[in-house]
């Protein structure tokens, strides 16, 4: 199976060596390597890995503990490699080139751009943030209007105002990046999530811009199509939506 492994480690000649040296001998072989901040003297890299389905992940954990200075952020299970930046042209062309299907082609890519679970396209109704001030007041619920392949039915969200891009944790530990549209009230999320063995690493900030960007992007290119966006027949309303606590990144 595939891991993410998200580690903050010693911005140094070698450090990077002796991580992949350390995943090597826990039995994990890289197919790629991030590089998402260098600050400071510190970076922080994701790697993907292919890792035997039968061995557990705390090995790889122990190894890279054992490194002086490497810190691990998270592992989670992917379901590919993510994509790099240089996609997110091609992707909005495909978004450009079919505008009738552009707002879900965008959120069926995204998830396979960000090693995430899955996303969705969400309607949040003008009067949601009153709930704020007076949560016993009657107010309409986000309702969904698209959502990827692999999102749970249904859906449990994160408060999604104020309508900024940022990341957010939620119950049982799922990881969030909300970004809108800037139209209609459409905002899209994109998750991840954690299991027995794995914990993700919240959204980087990095990642989230790059989120907000083809976000604002596909905006431009939908433009009115977005102000008619409906709930499809199929699609339920949004059960109440789950406190979450804002990441401080």
């Amino acid at each position: 199976m595939l891991l993410r492994v998200r580690v903050t480690l010693p911005d140094r000649p070698g450090a990077l060596g002796q991580i992949a040296r350390t995943l090597g001998v826990a039995g994990a072989d890289i197919v790629q390597v991030v590089v998402l901040e260098r600050l400071g003297g510190r970076a922080v890299d994701d790697f993907t890995v292919v890792w035997p389905g039968a061995a557990r992940v705390e090995r790889l954990l122990a190894g890279l503990a054992a490194i002086p200075g490497v810190q691990v952020d998270g592992v989670w299970k992917a379901i590919g490699a993510p994509v790099s930046g240089g996609h997110d042209a091609e992707l909005l062309a495909q978004v450009a080139a079919n505008p009738s299907d552009g707002l879900a082609t965008l959120v069926d890519a995204v998830p396979g751009l960000l090693a995430a679970d899955w996303a969705a396209a969400v309607v949040v109704p003008a009067d949601w943030a009153e709930r704020a001030t007076a949560p016993q007041a009657s107010v309409s619920e986000p309702a969904i209007a698209y959502a990827s392949w692999r999102a749970p039915s249904p859906l449990v969200l994160p408060e999604v105002t104020p309508l900024r891009a940022r990341p957010m944790t939620g119950p049982e530990r799922t990881k969030y990046a909300v970004a809108p549209f800037g139209r209609a009230g459409l905002v899209l999320v994109v998750a991840r999530g954690d299991d027995e063995e794995t914990s993700s690493a919240a959204f980087h900030v990095t990642e989230v811009d790059r989120v907000a960007q083809l976000v604002r992007a596909a905006a431009v290119i939908l433009g009115d199509r977005l102000d008619q966006v409906g709930v499809p027949p199929v699609a339920s309303v949004v059960p109440p939506v789950a406190s979450v606590v804002t990441d401080p990144s």
